[in-house]
């Protein structure tokens, strides 16, 4: 925040956010629209639920994981039904479930009412979301914000499942690292990947620009925040509920390939390139060699890296590299591929791949079994050139990154003057330790 903006007025600091809050409604409002044919009954049958577009886990969940009756973590159900999930969102689910068993009776009811609330819940996070990236962006750009609010992909993935919750957090924790809030931002980072995993990613971004910078004091007090906030949520679990806690990680570890990843391209009998190869194996061979590679450039790079840039990366590899790639990731990458580079040719494009791969996955779905509604459906050849758009289009986007690191004077954001828009104590801080510091 600069000093001007300090010392104006709270009300009129808020002035500008207010459309951008209103927009951002409006997409939320839009996500509840896309499924209403499927809340109005379409749920019980799966043939109009995939033909409509709008499939979420929320409502076969509450089923599913016996939220009626159960309580998540200690349910006395078998380990394949117990709550797949960190222990963040499973709590927000008992909760809600809580809450929809104390307003209706009947049990059809009450999951269409813990839906209602779980997407009351997603909406708010997406608005707060959408302020929190207008505040780490600042005065310059603020309406790039709008890309999370209305993204075509946005809205159609919002309420698939709980990420929205963690994306706010994630925002959360980029402004409150902007903003030089340490034990905050560590705070909400722990939180973050107590709802979902893949805030982790951040962690290493923040220890590469950490190394070239030097700035370990930091990076060391909002680590252990991090972990003092994630302990604190997950250790009632683990004493006295381990094995539904762990149920999360080892459905992580044994869960084979899945819809949307691009290992399933390979593990299809006409394309056997990977054949019987452990993929969790090959995922995290090949995550590491991006991650190197992303060490090296952050550490080679002339100029040091933007924070955003560093994590969009990240964040891409690991959605690249997993053997699970489910239509909602969107959500994921979408504030980090607008920090790290607000271009709206690139983004369009790959929006247009997302817009193409939601409504893919539901039709190659109808053709596939139990369904085998071929006559609805599509098959292998049309479904993976959604899933190869998608990693296509994201790679794309990885290259102009890698371009604007190599090349800053390319950086929209630099190009206006600004070093890191969410650098915190990384903006404007010199290099300390580089690739080519070593060699001299």
């Amino acid at each position: 925040m600069t000093s001007t903006e300090a010392r104006a007025p709270w009300a009129m600091r808020a002035v500008p956010y207010l459309p951008l809050g209103l927009i951002a409604a409006l997409g939320a409002t839009l996500a509840y629209v896309v499924r209403l044919p499927c809340r109005t009954g379409g749920w019980n049958d799966q043939v109009t639920t995939y033909t409509n577009f709008c499939y979420t886990d929320i409502y076969p969940l509450y089923f599913d994981r016996e939220l009626a009756t159960q309580n998540p973590y200690f349910a006395a159900v078998p380990f394949d039904k117990q709550v797949e999930y960190p222990v963040v969102l499973g709590e927000v689910m008992q909760v809600f479930s809580w809450l929809a068993r104390w307003l209706e009776v009947d049990k059809v009811a009450q999951a269409v009412r813990f839906y209602d609330l779980t997407v009351i819940l997603l909406g708010v996070s997406l608005v707060v979301g959408v302020l929190l990236m207008a505040a780490v962006i600042g005065p310059t750009r603020p309406w790039d914000a709008l890309w999370y609010a209305v993204a075509p992909a946005v809205i159609l993935a919002a309420y698939i499942n709980w990420d929205l919750v963690a994306g706010a957090l994630s925002m959360g924790m980029l402004l409150a690292w902007k903003r030089r809030r340490l034990v905050p931002a560590g705070v909400l980072l722990g939180l973050a990947i107590a709802t979902k995993f893949y805030p982790l990613m951040f962690v290493g971004a923040l220890f590469l620009l950490t190394l070239r910078t030097w700035q370990w004091r930091p990076f060391l007090i909002t680590m252990a925040s991090a972990a003092g906030a994630w302990i604190a949520v997950n250790a009632p679990f683990m004493i006295f509920a381990w094995d539904g806690w762990r149920r999360f990680y080892v459905f992580s570890q044994e869960r084979g390939v899945d819809w949307g990843s691009p290992w399933l391209f390979f593990q299809r009998k006409e394309w056997a390139v990977v054949g019987e190869l452990d993929v969790s194996t090959l995922g995290m061979v090949s995550l590491g060699v991006m991650c190197l590679g992303i060490a090296v450039l952050t550490l080679a790079a002339p100029r040091r890296p933007r924070l955003a840039q560093i994590c969009f990366l990240a964040l891409a590899a690991f959605m690249m590299t997993n053997k699970v790639w489910s239509p909602q990731f969107v959500l994921w990458l979408v504030p980090f591929a607008v920090l790290a580079r607000p271009n709206w040719k690139p983004l369009a494009l790959w929006q247009l791949a997302e817009v193409w791969y939601f409504a893919a996955i539901w039709l190659y779905l109808l053709s596939q079994p139990p369904l085998q509604r071929e006559d609805l459906g599509i098959g292998d050849d049309t479904y993976f050139t959604a899933v190869w758009g998608r990693v296509i289009t994201i790679g794309i986007m990885m290259a102009f990154v890698v371009r604007d690191i190599l090349r800053p004077d390319k950086d929209v954001i630099r190009r206006a003057g600004i070093d890191d828009q969410a650098g915190g104590v990384f903006e404007d801080a010199p290099d300390r330790f580089t690739l080519s510091s070593l060699a001299r």
